[in-house]
């Protein structure tokens, strides 16, 4: 089932926190939820935990690269980096866009995430 998108909040600072915890509220409903979908039925509660801990692991390390935190690969003339960009859209139109390098930190935002904590305004109508 979809889910509907709230509203962003109006204050500036407010609408960049909410959309830096709208970027980890998608990784952690398509991507970690998809990922531990694949772990098979068969498996043991300790087999479990441990995939679990691998598929944060790896979503924590993706973060990580979002942050800027590894780096680019570089040579004396060229330099090839990753950029995350946030994008809110009004009708088709972008209205505000955030380079998660320019953002408080994926990496910060995860360990609450992992807690299903997305910040004080609603990411999505329940």
């Amino acid at each position: 089932m979809k889910k509907e998108l709230a509203n962003p909040p109006s204050d500036e600072r407010d609408r960049e926190l909410w959309m830096q915890n709208g970027a980890g509220y998608i990784v952690f409903e398509n991507i970690r939820k998809y990922a531990i979908n694949k772990i098979p039925s068969e498996a043991d509660n300790i087999l479990r935990e441990a995939h679990i801990k691998a598929i944060d692991n790896t979503i924590y390390g993706m973060m990580m690269q979002m942050d800027g935190i590894f780096g680019s690969l570089e040579n004396e003339n060229y330099r090839l980096a990753m950029q995350t960009n946030i994008v809110l859209y009004k009708d088709d139109e972008i209205i505000e866009e955030l380079n998660t390098l320019d953002g408080d930190g994926m990496c910060m935002g995860f360990h609450g995430w992992i807690e299903n904590d997305f910040g004080s305004d609603e990411i999505v109508n329940h």
